[in-house]
């Protein structure tokens, strides 16, 4: 069957996690990056791809609901005899930092993705934060350069796999990090040298991630001069868990550039405040509890309210 234009394969793992914050516990909810980018992409998009992998004791129910949603899970395999990918963190009071309470391999511990054949010519695919000889696995097996790739990456590949996460970022076209990560990556301070090294690396795109203080996306114009664009986050009167916040947005970010079927500035500007309010639903609830309700009416009500948290009558003048 031919893909549709606006599918999008999405490459992560789809596992367990135990979350504590300071508002409760939730105890092996269904997670993972390929789980929460998958979610946030089917909302909007016409069809996702997962490329994973599950033990089995991942719940046949969940897989049934991802399927109902749009997601091709024919790119998921299943271990027979073992364990599903396990995470569990506790979360300070703000919410902002973490600490890393267990990390479980099993299944991931010698995972060789293999991207389904129909798959090998998506439009857009999403790297999730798997190991980058991982990812580059995933770019060696498509069969034409895909329209937009995104890859979203962390701190813990930096310091492990420097190497292969260079190679990955010279052969994707977005970069998606958070604040904290950019500084790692580049060696600067300021976001805005940050972000020039980045794309000196080889991307078109930069997005730079602050969490409760909202996004940027940095491009070279046609000119060579650094432009970007600044989405705030959206202050929400309770955050319950940020769990899969990043992975949410990665999907929403790339969901609606596969919708719109375009790449150009104005068009990424608009996939960051998707992604932005598609993250904001994420951290109402545990897990991908939220994320997996979200209706087409509220998604478009909550983009409304991102419109109106930067939108004032233009000043005429400024007296000195």
């Amino acid at each position: 069957m031919p893909l549709h234009g606006d599918s999008i394969l999405a490459v992560g793992t789809v596992a367990f996690d135990t979350i504590r914050t300071p508002f409760g516990v939730r105890e092996r909810v269904v997670g993972g990056a390929g789980t929460y980018a998958g979610w946030a992409a089917s909302r909007i998009s016409g069809s996702v791809g997962l490329v994973s992998v599950i033990g089995e004791d991942f719940p046949q129910s969940e897989l049934e609901q991802m399927q109902a949603a749009g997601m091709d899970l024919s790119g998921v395999e299943l271990r027979q005899g073992e364990k599903s990918f396990f995470w569990s963190g506790a979360y300070h009071m703000d919410l902002n930092t973490r600490d890393t309470l267990a990390t479980e391999l099993n299944v991931l511990a010698d995972f060789k993705p293999v991207v389904p054949e129909k798959w090998r010519n998506a439009k857009w695919l999403l790297l999730g934060n798997i190991d980058p000889v991982l990812q580059l696995s995933v770019l060696d097996q498509m069969e034409e350069r895909p329209q937009l790739t995104v890859l979203d990456t962390m701190n813990y590949w930096m310091e492990s796999a420097m190497d292969g996460l260079l190679a990955v970022i010279s052969r994707v076209d977005v970069v998606s990090i958070n604040d904290d990560e950019a500084r790692q990556l580049s060696g600067q301070h300021s976001l805005v040298r940050a972000a020039k090294h980045i794309l000196s690396m080889g991307p078109k795109y930069a997005i730079i991630k602050k969490g409760e203080h909202g996004a940027l996306l940095f491009q070279n114009n046609a000119n060579g001069a650094l432009e970007f664009f600044y989405a705030p986050a959206l202050p929400l009167e309770e955050v319950v868990d940020p769990t899969g916040a990043g992975d949410t947005f990665a999907g929403g970010f790339l969901g609606h550039i596969a919708r719109c079927g375009t790449t150009d500035f104005d068009t990424l500007k608009q996939a960051v405040v998707v992604g932005s309010a598609l993250a904001s639903f994420t951290c109402e609830a545990f897990g991908a509890e939220r994320i997996r309700t979200v209706s087409e009416e509220e998604l478009l009500e909550r983009v409304d309210t991102f419109r109106t948290l930067v939108d004032f009558t233009p000043i005429a003048a400024v007296a000195i």
